[in-house]
C-alpha cells in the first residue's frame, strides 16, 4: 500500500510541475513569469529522471540501478540550476540592483557543485556512491540554499505571495540533509523526500499565485 501511495504522490507532483510550468510559460508575458515557468519545468524534468525509474522499479522486473543512479545525477544538476533561477526570480521580483557579487557567488557554487557531481567517485552508474562523496558534493548546494533563504527572508515583508518562500526552501533542505547523511545506513530516512517534495509543490504554487496576483498573464 505504501508503494502505491508514494507512486500516486510522485506522479501527481510531476503532473503539477509540468502542467503549471507549461501554463506559466504559455500565459506569462513578463520576464518574471517566464523565469518562474522555466524554473518549474526544470524542477519537474530533473526530478522525473529520478522518479520515473523509481516508479518503474516498483512495478517492472529488471535492474534499474543504472537508471536510478543517472537519474540522481540529472536531479542533482537540475536542482542546482533551479536555485540559479530562484536567484534571478528574486532579483527580478524585488527589482534588486548591484547584485554582481551575489551572482558571482551563486555561479561559483554552481560550478563547484557540478564538478563535484561529475567526479567518478560518485559511482552514479552503479547507484552506489559513498556517503562521504555525497556529503562533499552537497556542501556548495547547501551554501546556495543558504544564500537563497537569506535573500527571500530579508524581503519577506515586501511581498505577501512570496513571504513564506524562505521557509519552503529552508524546510526542503532540512528534510534533504538527513537523507544525504544517513539514508544509506537507515533507508527509512528516504521517506523524508516526500515532505521535501511537498515544499517544492508549495514553491510552485507560490509561483502560480504570483503570476495571477501580479496580472502578468498574456491577454491573448
Amino acid at each position: 500500500m505504501k508503494v502505491y501511495g508514494e507512486t500516486v504522490f510522485d506522479i501527481g507532483y510531476l503532473l503539477i510541475a509540468f502542467i503549471i510550468g507549461l501554463y506559466m510559460l504559455a500565459k506569462s508575458e513578463g520576464k518574471l513569469g517566464k523565469l518562474m515557468g522555466i524554473a518549474t519545468l526544470i524542477l519537474g524534468c530533473g526530478d522525473a529522471f529520478h522518479l520515473v525509474p523509481r516508479i518503474l522499479n516498483y512495478f517492472v522486473d529488471g535492474d534499474f540501478s543504472a537508471a536510478l543512479g543517472i537519474g540522481k545525477l540529472v536531479t542533482s544538476a537540475s536542482m542546482t540550476i533551479f536555485y540559479i533561477f530562484m536567484f534571478y526570480i528574486y532579483r527580478n521580483n524585488y527589482k534588486v540592483n548591484n547584485t554582481q557579487k551575489l551572482e558571482c557567488t551563486i555561479w561559483t557554487l554552481t560550478i563547484i557543485r557540478i564538478i563535484l557531481c561529475l567526479l567518478p567517485q560518485n559511482n552514479w552508474i552503479t547507484n552506489n556512491g559513498s556517503v562521504t562523496i555525497g556529503i562533499i558534493r552537497n556542501i556548495p548546494f547547501l551554501l546556495m540554499g543558504l544564500v537563497i533563504i537569506i535573500l527571500y527572508f530579508r524581503e519577506r515583508k515586501n511581498d505577501k505571495v512570496f513571504q513564506n518562500m524562505w521557509l519552503y526552501v529552508l524546510l526542503s533542505f532540512l528534510f534533504y540533509i538527513p537523507v544525504v547523511a544517513g539514508a544509506s545506513a537507515l533507508p527509512a530516512l528516504g521517506m523524508l523526500m516526500l515532505p521535501k517534495t511537498v515544499c517544492y509543490i508549495l514553491i510552485i504554487m507560490a509561483f502560480y499565485r504570483k503570476m495571477k496576483n501580479e496580472n502578468i498573464m498574456s491577454k491573448k
